[in-house]
């Protein structure tokens, strides 16, 4: 077996370290559990008996996270839905985002230990995993499952943090004009599109829903916001002081228009 582009030394002592079984770890290094082993006796890396036998090391983590309604994890939540993605063999979850800043505060959030890997075969974004049985089973309660895409809901956010929730949702896969006049989110769920659409009508916001077909024949949708009095105030209700800020080029491109820019 030969050793996936990109992947060092370095990046697999942290996977070890981190609890990642070994039956993960050789499908995403692309070696044997034994070659594994090597590198960690030649770096002098204390083995966990535990992680040894197949069974994941425990590492720190709030398993409480998603049970409880907050602005962070309403914005957390956002962000699983729509760039997260859910290991349907083993307890493990993983957030995908260019913005190594978003990942990191996700982790900070959830108190989290965490691996961010870079070069994972052929993905280049950097990717923060997060391995625990009780995160899994928190996220498909509120329909974040494995092959989410075509069936994801839309989930049943209190209102107080729909804002929070829908930040996430723009920061994780919003696409916004850099002339700030449309934005949309593409799913292929209609129940989420349709949900989304829902919220931003309630804001008052000029939006719709357009459909179109893959390659493959498949329908997926894009739920628009337009209008250059209309983004500003998107971003007005979005991107509230309940998140701590961050530099966002989504923002800046939905208050391009803003009075207040």
């Amino acid at each position: 077996m030969s050793r996936n582009q990109g992947i060092t030394d370095e990046a697999i002592i942290k996977m070890y370290k981190s609890g990642m079984p070994y039956k993960e770890m050789v499908s995403r290094i692309g070696i044997s559990d034994r070659a594994i082993r090597n590198i960690m006796y030649k770096h002098g890396v204390k083995m966990n008996r535990e992680q040894s036998s197949g069974q994941p090391r425990k590492h720190k983590i709030n398993e409480h996270y998603f049970k409880t309604w907050s602005h962070e994890m309403a914005w957390v939540l956002g962000l699983f839905i729509t760039d997260g993605c859910i290991n349907n063999r083993i307890s493990s979850v993983s957030l995908t985002q260019k913005n190594q800043t978003v990942l990191r505060r996700v982790a900070e959030y959830m108190d989290a230990d965490y691996i961010l890997l870079k070069n994972y075969k052929t993905r280049k974004t950097p990717t923060l995993v997060i391995n625990s049985k009780e995160i899994k089973l928190d996220l498909a309660r509120l329909g974040v499952l494995p092959n989410k895409s075509l069936s994801v809901p839309f989930p049943k956010v209190p209102d107080e943090f729909l804002p929070s929730f829908i930040r996430g949702v723009v920061d994780g896969d919003g696409w916004v004009q850099k002339k700030g006049y449309v934005m949309n989110i593409t799913t292929a769920s209609s129940s989420f599109a349709k949900g989304l659409l829902f919220v931003f009508q309630t804001w008052k916001l000029r939006s719709e829903i357009t459909e179109e077909i893959t390659q493959a024949g498949n329908p997926f949708f894009r739920v628009w916001v337009k209008g250059k009095l209309d983004l500003p105030r998107l971003a007005d209700i979005i991107y509230n002081s309940e998140i701590e800020h961050y530099e966002s080029y989504k923002e800046n491109y939905l208050r391009v228009h803003s009075k207040t820019h």
